[in-house]
C-alpha cells in the first residue's frame, strides 16, 4: 500500500501560480505511475495530468495543456504539479493518485488508480 499526502494548495488570483506536491510513502515510489485529478463543487473528478515511472512521458488534459507541468523526484518520493496562468475555472480540490504500472499509457480513468491522497484545495479568484 502506498500512502499519498498532497500539499501546496491555497488561494491565488487569476493569472497567478501554485505548485502542488504529493509525498508518497509505504512502497517503492518509482514503481508507480502518478496522476493528478481535480474535482470542482458539484462536478465529477476529472483527469489533469499523468507521468510515467521515470518521468519520461507526461500527458495533460486539454484544459491545462501549456499551463500546468507535472514532474516527479523519485529520490524524494514526490510528484509535483506546477500550475501557471491560473484561471477561476481551475478552482477545485486537487488529488494525486498512484497506480502500480510499468507502461506509458496515460490512462485518464480514475478507476485505474487504486491509491489516492486526501486532496488539497485550490481557489482562484477573478
Amino acid at each position: 500500500q502506498v500512502q499519498l499526502v498532497e500539499s501546496g494548495g491555497g488561494l491565488v488570483q487569476a493569472g497567478g501560480s501554485l505548485r502542488l506536491s504529493c509525498a508518497a510513502s509505504g512502497r517503492t515510489f518509482s514503481n508507480y505511475v502518478m496522476g493528478w485529478f481535480r474535482q470542482a463543487p458539484g462536478k465529477e473528478r476529472d483527469f489533469v495530468a499523468f507521468i510515467t515511472r521515470n518521468g519520461a512521458t507526461t500527458s495533460y488534459a486539454d484544459s491545462v495543456k501549456g499551463r500546468f507541468t507535472i514532474s516527479r523526484d523519485n529520490a524524494e518520493n514526490t510528484v509535483y504539479l506546477q500550475m501557471n496562468s491560473l484561471k477561476p475555472e481551475d478552482t477545485a480540490v486537487y488529488y494525486c493518485a498512484a497506480r502500480y504500472y510499468s507502461g506509458s499509457y496515460p490512462d485518464q480513468r480514475m478507476t485505474m488508480y487504486p491509491h489516492w491522497g486526501q486532496g488539497t484545495q485550490v481557489t482562484v479568484s477573478s
